[in-house]
């Protein structure tokens, strides 16, 4: 993954929108990465990836409830 410095990306706006096209890019912010740009379709992909898992999960869960394998709650919310 590429990173950028807040003030590249700043400056450099447009390129840092191609590059997002391609793979995430990485900004950081005094030193410290602050956050990915990535584009449209993997976050749409990242979005489903995770609503696919919630649904395992409670789809697991509701296995769990009626073969009587309880789980504490805690612990399922953690996981998650």
């Amino acid at each position: 993954m590429h990173t950028l410095t807040a003030n590249d990306a700043k400056r450099n706006f447009g390129e840092l929108l191609l590059s997002a096209q391609r793979e995430p890019v990485k900004i950081s912010k005094n030193s410290k990465d602050a956050v990915v740009v990535m584009s449209m379709k993997d976050f749409e992909d990242l979005e489903a990836m995770k609503a696919e898992y919630i649904k395992l999960c409670f789809e697991t869960a509701k296995k769990d409830k009626i073969e009587g394998k309880l789980a504490d709650g805690d612990d399922f919310m953690s996981k998650l």
